[in-house]
C-alpha cells in the first residue's frame, strides 16, 4: 500500500512496574534517517529500537522520543562511597584531635557530606533488563503501528489525487493529438503561402518539388506523436506503480521528471496557440503531482 512519509504514532506500556511511551514523528526525506531520544540509563538500546523501526520505515526523516518511568524503586540504586567517606573521617579525626573536642562523630553526620551517598537510576540483573526490553519494546512495536497506519492513510489520499490528476494528464493529452494534424496543416498552408509570396516579389519561379520537401521536413519536425505516445506510456507506469506493495517514491519521481521532458519537448514543437496553452496547463499538473511525490515513501 503506498504510503507518506509523513506521520505520527505513539505507544505506550506499563508491565513489571515499568512504564514506557513511545513517540515517532516523521516526514519526507530522500533516505531513511532515524534519530532515537532514550533517557541515559537506556543508552546501550538505542540501535536495537534503531532497528526495530528501520524494519519497517524504509524511508523519511523519522525522530523516536522515548519516555521511560520506573513505578516502584526496583531501578534505583543506592551507593554508597567507602573511599570517599573513610577520606571525610579521617579529616574529623583530625580536626577532633587538633582541638581537643569531645564531639561525637556519628554516622548521620557522615552520611550529609556530599557524594558519600548518592542515588541514581539503573538497571540490575539480566531478568530486569530483558523484563525492560519487553515493556519497551511493546510499546515501540504500538507506536511504529499507529506511524504506518497514519501514513498508509495519508498515502490512500495522496494516491486518489495523484490518479486524479494523471486522468486530467490524459485527457489534456488526447486534446493535444486531435490538435495537432490540424495544426500542422494550417501552419503548412501558411507555410507555402509566405513562401510563394516571397518568391513572386523576387520574381523567383517556385521550384515545387523543393516547396514540397520543406514542408515535409517541418511537418516531421512539428509532429509531437511520439511524444504523446510516451507520455502515455508513463501515465500507465505511473498508475501501476502506485499499486505496488513496496517504496515506490524514488521510481515515481522519475517518471515526474520523463513526463516534464516529453511535454517540453511538445511545447517547443508547437507552432499553434491552442496546444501551447494545454501545454502550460500540463506542466501545471505535472509540478503538482511531483510535489505530491515528494512525500511518498
Amino acid at each position: 500500500m503506498l504510503k507518506s512519509m509523513t506521520g505520527y504514532g505513539r505507544g505506550e506500556c506499563s508491565k513489571y512496574n515499568r512504564k514506557f511511551i513511545v513517540e515517532i514523528k516523521s516526514v519526507n526525506h530522500r533516505y531513511n534517517d532515524i534519530s532515537i531520544k532514550l533517557p541515559r540509563i537506556l543508552s546501550g538500546l538505542e540501535d536495537a529500537v534503531r532497528k526495530a523501526v528501520q524494519g519497517r520505515v524504509s524511508r523519511g526523516k523519522t525522530d523516536v522520543y522515548v519516555n521511560y518511568e520506573a513505578l516502584s524503586d526496583a531501578d534505583v540504586n543506592i551507593t554508597f562511597n567507602a573511599e570517599l567517606a573513610d577520606g571525610y573521617m579521617a579529616a574529623l579525626l583530625a580536626i577532633k584531635e587538633r582541638y581537643n573536642l569531645d564531639d561525637k562523630i556519628s554516622v548521620s553526620s557522615i552520611s550529609r557530606f556530599q557524594d558519600v551517598i548518592s542515588t541514581g537510576k539503573g538497571i540490575d540483573g539480566e531478568e530486569a533488563m530483558e523484563q525492560l526490553k519487553e515493556v519497551l519494546f511493546e510499546a515501540v512495536d504500538e507506536a511504529v503501528k499507529s506511524l504506518i497506519f497514519m501514513r498508509e492513510n495519508e498515502g490512500a489520499a495522496l494516491k486518489s489525487d495523484i490518479l486524479e490528476k494523471l486522468t486530467t494528464i490524459s485527457e489534456m493529452s488526447l486534446n493535444i493529438s486531435q490538435i495537432a494534424p490540424g495544426a500542422i496543416e494550417a501552419y503548412k498552408e501558411k507555410f507555402r503561402e509566405r513562401i510563394n509570396e516571397t518568391l513572386k516579389s523576387l520574381g523567383v519561379e517556385i521550384d515545387e518539388t523543393r516547396l514540397l520537401t520543406e514542408i515535409a521536413i517541418f511537418s516531421e519536425r512539428a509532429c509531437v506523436d511520439e511524444e504523446l505516445t510516451r507520455l502515455s506510456s508513463h501515465i500507465e507506469q505511473m498508475k501501476a506503480i502506485l499499486e505496488s506493495h513496496e517504496s515506490i517514491g524514488r521510481k515515481l519521481d522519475f517518471l515526474v521528471q520523463e513526463m516534464n521532458r516529453e511535454v517540453n519537448t511538445i511545447g517547443s514543437k508547437a507552432h499553434d496557440t491552442q496546444i501551447t496553452k494545454i501545454v502550460v496547463d500540463l506542466k501545471a499538473e505535472i509540478e503538482k503531482i511531483r510535489e505530491q511525490v515528494q512525500n511518498i515513501e
